[in-house]
């Protein structure tokens, strides 16, 4: 038998950090929990980027969107034959996978023809998949089935009646629940690892193009929870008239209105979080099936989060809590059946050390300058040193978390939003014009200057 684990990376699309079982009240996730007794799981994670492409191009390489230059959703995408650590795995001897949503190539229409690409970066089985609404204009293996089955035309339909004044549309996809993109994605990778009978150790990468908008949950998903159950909104805090403004200003003056239905939102979302952790709970067993589970890595994870109505904000772009914290959960063999199950770490970390702790589980190395840092020393030991703080980043601004403060820098290097995360978990009090804080800022933004400085290649 292979000494090697096993490795299971599952990521979600637009998944906060409160919208499950073992972080939340309000959403059922078994299966995920499970993950989370068996493991550790991470309080103060966030994501690089609150928007996909710069999140996933940092995710894959290890390196911050003031290094990648990629600060937001734009026609790049990651050069063929880009050093990853899904590569460094491979080479190590894994037989590596990917299912569902990648996003770091913008080839097409048709992707089944470019499934080199994404070999090129260090990946051998490939089922790719766009998000949501990119599904209705790119032909993959699953857009060609539902063509097969007569079913493109109504999804297509449905995506196009979804936007501008109806973007906040709430209904059931016209997709049956078996043909639903997150079912589908979910499956595949059962369906791959009930049937792996290869002699290398199996990295599979299940990457769920969900919870991300539109709110299209198919029944009965759809209808598993009331919208009157579901936490009120965040309300909109009072806006600031004077003093520097950055990218969360711009966002709240393009959101005038009221999100009326934000709980019916959350209603639709929280369905279809329980419906990907019902295919996490699928391919678990597969892996139990095997007999594996004992000797395989689970880490648990999204690109970055949803706005849900708080504030009365939909989508992400943002350094606010519900778009730019993630869920970090993972279990190893050594963990699983040890003191160590179930502990919470609140150190501040970043969805990009995802990257180099699988590496360490894999017993390979990264070969290439990156900026990210495994897990694995505080997941084996939670006194293990880390990052004092965690950075994000958006359109040229920065974040600074750790387990106390946070700050935002606009684009032009300018504090705009300071809030006392500890004891303003809702961030309602912005703190940036208190004088007793001059002090705490200037030094806050001189780890961030110094942290820009110290990752951006030279």
């Amino acid at each position: 038998m292979n000494s090697k684990p096993n490795i299971l990376f599952i990521i979600c699309d637009q998944l906060r950090a409160d919208a499950l079982g073992c972080t939340g009240s309000w959403v059922k996730t078994p299966n995920i929990d499970r993950i989370a007794r068996e493991g550790v799981r991470f309080l103060n994670c966030v994501t690089n980027s609150p928007v996909c492409l710069p999140a996933r191009v940092s995710l894959a390489i290890g390196r911050y969107p003031h290094d990648t230059n990629v600060w937001d959703n734009c026609p790049y995408e990651l050069p063929e034959g880009t050093p990853t650590w899904m590569k460094a795995i491979r080479d190590a001897g894994y037989r590596t996978s990917l299912f569902g949503k990648f996003a770091l190539h913008r080839r097409g229409p048709d992707i089944r023809k470019f499934e080199d690409v994404v070999r090129s970066y260090g990946l051998h089985d490939v089922d790719e998949i766009r998000g949501p609404r990119a599904n209705a204009e790119t032909i993959s293996h699953l857009s060609a089935r539902w063509e097969s089955r007569g079913l493109f035309e109504a999804y297509k339909k449905d995506i196009q009646e979804r936007t501008g004044k109806n973007q906040t549309l709430v209904r059931p996809s016209p997709l049956p629940l078996s043909e639903y993109y997150d079912v589908y994605v979910g499956q595949q990778a059962r369906n791959y690892l009930e049937n792996y009978k290869r002699s290398e150790p199996w990295f599979c990468w299940l990457s769920f193009a969900g919870p991300h908008e539109p709110w299209d949950t198919p029944e009965p998903y759809a209808s598993m929870y009331r919208a009157d159950e579901m936490p009120a909104p965040i309300p909109r805090p009072p806006l600031r008239h004077r003093g520097p403004k950055g990218e969360l200003d711009n966002r709240f003056a393009e959101a005038r209105d009221k999100i009326d239905n934000a709980r019916e939102l959350r209603a639709n979302y929280a369905g279809k979080v329980t419906l990907i952790d019902d295919q996490v709970g699928d391919v678990l067993k597969a892996v139990e099936s095997r007999g594996e589970l004992d000797r395989t890595v689970i880490l648990f994870t999204s690109d970055h989060g949803e706005m849900n109505g708080d504030y009365d904000l939909i989508h992400k772009s943002n350094f606010l809590n519900p778009a730019v914290r993630i869920p970090l959960i993972m279990t190893t063999p050594d963990i699983r059946n040890s003191s160590r199950a179930g502990k919470i770490l609140n150190h501040p970390i970043e969805l990009f050390d995802a990257g180099p702790t699988l590496v360490d589980f894999a017993g390979a190395q990264l070969g290439y300058p990156n900026s990210a840092c495994s897990l694995a020393p505080l997941v084996r030991e939670s006194h293990a040193k880390h990052r004092e703080f965690a950075l994000s980043e958006l359109k040229q601004e920065m974040m600074y978390l750790d387990r106390n403060w946070k700050l935002m820098l606009n684009a032009k290097g300018e504090p705009y939003r300071l809030f006392d995360v500890k004891n303003d978990p809702g961030e309602m009090e912005d703190l940036i014009d208190r004088n007793e804080h001059k002090d705490l800022i200037a030094e806050l933004k001189r780890k961030l200057v110094e942290r820009r400085a110290e990752t951006s290649e030279k």
